[in-house]
């Protein structure tokens, strides 16, 4: 599966060197410590001329020391500018001065299912496959998480956190995110679970974020280091799909829902004056409720009792410690 130089129009190797290795180390009283780890590596890609870095944002959240592993090896710090909510972007800019050159930005919007991509991470064509896009379409997280067209990919890369998605003319196309499990047919991808009984037709793909949601905030990153504009309301809720049903699987330890009388197995009927048969419109439908802060209404079902109650949202970011200024 690994690319070989003859079968693309680009210069494949130059786009291999742009794929950089990331290890980032967060201090153990981290908001994300306990479910992220306190050190963490992926790969990363530079996208600007001096020393700019797209990886997947876990990678580098609350990170105190971040460093970036060239492709000939050569080690430099970087420091995290920012890191966005939303889409799950991060950015890390070099500390020292570097000659590799770096990946312009393609458009995710145009590239078709059963598109051929190479999937990168750190390391050269030894840790890139040649790929396909399986599948283009809304993917949502438990963690109040949800992308509207994400992109999917496969055969699945291995190590997939922050790995490069580069498209036939060799621009960026996406960040690897996931690794999850598709049933035989695009349509239906869930999160890998190792307890969970394996049908012969899954197929393992990996998720990427698309590159164009990028290009609007990318500006605001690199300044002030999230998206400018009011954040998102959070409440700190884990939350699967039961058939229909979206039921709380988990409480966040520090979130506002720890404060309320939510519990896990407590299924949602409703949030405001909206009815709920998805995770996709479940978080939609807290975000629509207002800024965070706000309380959000909910309906619950608990052991065949319905119950109504209001949970006052907050700002995710609040609780992550911010990057420290070298």
């Amino acid at each position: 599966m690994q690319p070989q130089r003859e079968d693309f129009e680009y210069d494949l190797d130059r786009a291999l060197t742009t794929v950089v290795g990331i290890k980032a180390i967060v201090p153990p009283d981290a908001f994300t410590a306990e479910t992220l780890g306190t050190e963490r590596t992926g790969s990363g890609v530079l996208i600007g001329a001096r020393g700019l870095v797209l990886t997947i944002g876990y990678l580098i959240t609350e990170a105190e020391k971040v460093w970036i592993t060239l492709s000939g090896g050569r080690a430099v710090e970087g420091h995290v500018l920012g890191y966005d909510q939303e889409t799950g972007f991060g950015l890390v800019q070099a500390l020292a001065r570097i000659e590799t050159p770096f990946l312009a930005l393609g458009s995710s919007s145009v590239v078709r299912v059963g598109a051929p991509v190479v999937v990168a991470a750190a390391g050269g064509r030894q840790r890139a496959i040649v790929a396909k896009i399986r599948d283009k379409r809304e993917f949502s997280g438990y963690w109040e998480y949800v992308l509207d067209e994400a992109i999917f990919t496969s055969p699945a890369h291995p190590t997939w956190s922050g790995t490069a998605v580069i498209d036939a003319k060799g621009d960026l196309i996406g960040i690897g995110s996931l690794q999850l499990q598709q049933q035989g047919k695009p349509g239906s991808s869930t999160n890998i679970s190792a307890s969970a009984p394996r049908s012969p037709q899954d197929v393992d793909v990996n998720m990427a974020v698309p590159i164009d949601l990028l290009k609007p905030i990318l500006d605001d990153l690199q300044t002030v280091g999230k998206r400018q504009g009011p954040a998102r309301p959070w409440l700190g809720v884990f939350a699967t799909e039961v058939g229909e049903r979206i039921v709380i699987a988990g409480i966040s330890g520090r979130g506002p829902a720890r404060k309320s009388d939510i519990r896990p197995g407590d299924i949602v009927l409703s949030v405001g004056d909206a009815e709920v048969n998805s995770l996709a419109s479940f978080f939609k439908a807290i975000w629509a409720q207002g800024e965070a802060g706000v309380e959000i209404p909910m309906m619950l079902n608990r052991n065949g009792r319905t119950l109504n109650m209001r949970v006052k949202s907050a700002d995710r970011a609040r609780l992550l410690k911010g990057p420290i200024v070298h």
